[in-house]
């Protein structure tokens, strides 16, 4: 707009706008006045036939002074202020030699890119980079697509060539969102591509392990649990058994809230291996977790006759050989472990069957190095942690998924609640008096020392203070990860075993503890963690047919993100239902908290946004699959060097369970 125009814009809207005004340089140079607390500034005076207006510079002087003289044509954009009549402030600006030149910098939607202060030192803030990808763009380099033209046409997707030019430089924001779109969807597609060839080759595999239908230990196991199979659990059940009595591998998901009874799932899927003439194995990702399966299966198994062996990286090394001896002779049924069951000396004599417990704390390729350890055996992949179906979808989307969404009979609903600080008092005798009544309690604290940065209670101080000040006749233990691993393994069987009455900690006890006499958490500054963290924590007490409480500890005014998290938790013991919240609140990346080996990060797509890209990439790619297994077909040539070159690892993550 012109200058006249911009002060009558301005007048109408209030004393602050955006807007672009065409001038030519007047007059430049530096000035300095008292007005401005004694700073120099570089100043512009650009005129146009109805008025003029000041550009202004602050900061950065020494790399605007040298780019003006009198009689440029500029363009402006900024914020225009009253001060001294109109001004604007450090505007973006470009010197141009005619009016309707092609702009880069000012004039059109334009581009923001992240920097650093050393790029800046060289130029390449966002302006500098801007004016490269210009330059490389106005080039009209042809851009090969690497997608078929019949995906393009049916989802009407922007050309690539299009896309990348209007994802910088969009003609209009319709164009920049539809750039966008294209860009996300490639990202999916890709992806989605992956897990399509990985379950074809799983599909498609010959030599899969045909075991027999369930057998005379099954019903034995059934005669010896102390309770009623879930619905749920039957159905699951159901689902596996015809996975493994089929000629191709299994290649499962089962996820189930804690306390829903994904073991004794496992546990039959074992004795189906087992009366089949295979070996299994489980692996977990902490050895108190692998200690406990072990205890667990051995006390069911001993009484069939089964051979159970524990392989964690604190046996001895005389422990070790027999136990490795054991396994290759084939004398040990199940090998119950950590990561040490995927060392190299690790030799099965006919594994068949594959269980991997909390399965997030694993990446793909390690998954991948058990499954070596076999000929093609079955792989039950289990989570405690509730996926949402968008996360499903790209993380397990070559998987079956199997949900366990019911608890046993006689499990208590955990009463979980918000404590303000000035309750501090009566929340300790509160809890003092559940220690009285035999039971246990976790104090859960975000960091492990003092922080100068963040103002949090640590465990370490807060160990200290509950011992000396608030429970001096309690016995009290400290965990956290910077703990020695054999440490920390002690301090967790010890309370397991009641040796100690409160266990105060960090994170560490998310998975791997279940101890049933633990009725009380307390969670110091619950506004620093993720929902499912929070269920997850929570998820350690309430394990037996106790009454159990969850104390949300706060000791700040909460902002309003905080208050519908912490308000969600206590309204629902779901874990589905909070998973699907807390994806929505932090989005996938702290969903996840841990990158999965050998899968991409995303730069564009935003699976809290783009459901429904991800639901069209995924049929695309399975489409593509199903028709041209091998992507042999001329129209998928582009599209198989790009996937090759994508993944360079490609035959590893294809043979990924």
């Amino acid at each position: 707009m012109n200058l006249k125009d911009s002060i009558q814009f301005l007048k109408g809207v209030g004393p602050t706008s955006q807007a672009t005004v065409i001038g030519q340089v007047e007059a430049y140079g530096m000035r300095y006045s008292k007005k401005w607390r004694g700073k120099n500034r570089f100043q512009v005076i650009i005129r146009d036939k109805t008025s003029f207006i000041n550009l202004v510079w602050f900061e950065g002087i020494r790399f605007v002074k040298n780019k003006f003289k009198e009689g440029d044509l500029v363009v402006a954009s900024g914020e225009v202020r009253f001060y001294d009549g109109l001004q604007i402030a450090h505007p973006e600006f470009e010197i141009i030699s005619k009016k309707g030149e092609d702009l880069t910098h000012t004039g059109r939607i334009i581009p923001l890119y992240p920097s650093t202060a050393q790029l800046k030192k060289v130029s390449l803030d966002s302006r500098g980079i801007r004016k490269i990808l210009k330059l490389l763009l106005d080039k009209n380099i042809l851009i090969e697509d690497v997608l078929p033209q019949k995906v393009i046409s049916s989802l009407n997707l922007l050309p690539l060539n299009k896309a990348l030019r209007n994802v910088h430089f969009p003609e209009t924001l319709d164009l920049a969102d539809r750039a966008r779109e294209r860009l996300a969807f490639d990202e999916l597609f890709f992806l989605e591509l992956l897990l399509a060839l990985r379950k074809n080759k799983d599909k498609n595999t010959e030599d899969g392990i045909q075991f027999d239908p369930p057998g005379k230990l099954v019903r034995e196991l059934l005669k010896i649990l102390s309770f009623e199979l879930t619905d749920a659990q039957k159905k699951v059940l159901r689902e596996i058994t015809n996975d493994m009595t089929s000629k191709n591998p299994m290649n499962r998901l089962l996820q189930g809230d804690v306390g829903s009874g994904k073991t004794v799932v496992a546990l039959f899927a074992m004795l189906i291996a087992i009366e089949s003439g295979y070996q299994a194995a489980l692996m977990a990702p902490t050895e108190i977790l692998a200690e406990q399966h072990y205890l667990t299966i051995h006390n069911l198994f001993e009484s069939l006759g089964i051979e159970i062996i524990l392989l964690t990286s604190s046996v001895t090394q005389l422990e070790r050989k027999e136990i490795l001896k054991r396994i290759e002779l084939g004398l040990a049924k199940v090998a119950v472990g950590t990561h040490a069951l995927i060392e190299e000396k690790v030799k099965f004599f006919n594994l068949g069957f594959v269980v991997i417990d909390e399965q997030h704390r694993f990446g793909v390729l390690q998954r991948a190095r058990l499954k070596k350890k076999g000929e093609s055996p079955d792989l039950l992949v289990m989570t405690a942690t509730p996926i949402p179906r968008t996360l499903a979808l790209t993380l397990y989307g070559d998987m079956e998924v199997s949900t366990l969404d019911q608890l046993p009979p006689g499990r208590k609903q955990i009463k979980t609640s918000v404590s303000e600080e000035n309750s501090q008092d009566s929340l300790y005798r509160f809890l003092d008096e559940e220690i009285e009544k035999k039971n246990q309690a976790y104090i859960v604290y975000p960091l492990v020392e003092e922080s100068e940065v963040m103002d949090l209670k640590a465990a370490t101080q807060g160990y200290e203070y509950l011992q000396k000040e608030v429970f001096p006749n309690r016995r009290i233990a400290l965990l956290h990860g910077r703990i020695k691993s054999q440490d920390r393994e002690m301090v967790m069987r010890g309370f397991r075993n009641k040796d100690y009455d409160i266990l105060v900690c960090t994170t560490v006890i998310e998975v791997g503890l279940d101890v049933p006499d633990a009725t009380v958490m307390i969670i110091e500054h619950p506004e620093r963690f993720g929902l499912s963290q929070l269920h997850q924590l929570r998820g350690r007490i309430g394990r037996s047919e106790k009454k159990s409480f969850c104390f949300l500890k706060v000791s700040a005014p909460l902002s309003t993100d905080a208050k519908k998290r912490l308000s969600a938790l206590c309204s629902s013991n779901d874990g589905f239902k909070i998973a699907e919240w807390d994806l929505k609140l932090r989005g996938p990346g702290e969903f996840l908290g841990t990158r999965q080996h050998g899968l991409p990060r995303f730069k564009i797509a935003d699976l809290t946004r783009d459901l429904k890209l991800l639901y069209q990439a995924r049929d695309k790619a399975f489409e593509i699959v199903g028709n041209d297994p091998d992507l042999k077909n001329k129209e998928n040539s582009c599209l198989k060097r790009s996937f090759l070159f994508k993944y360079k690892e490609k035959e590893r993550l294809l043979e990924a369970g």
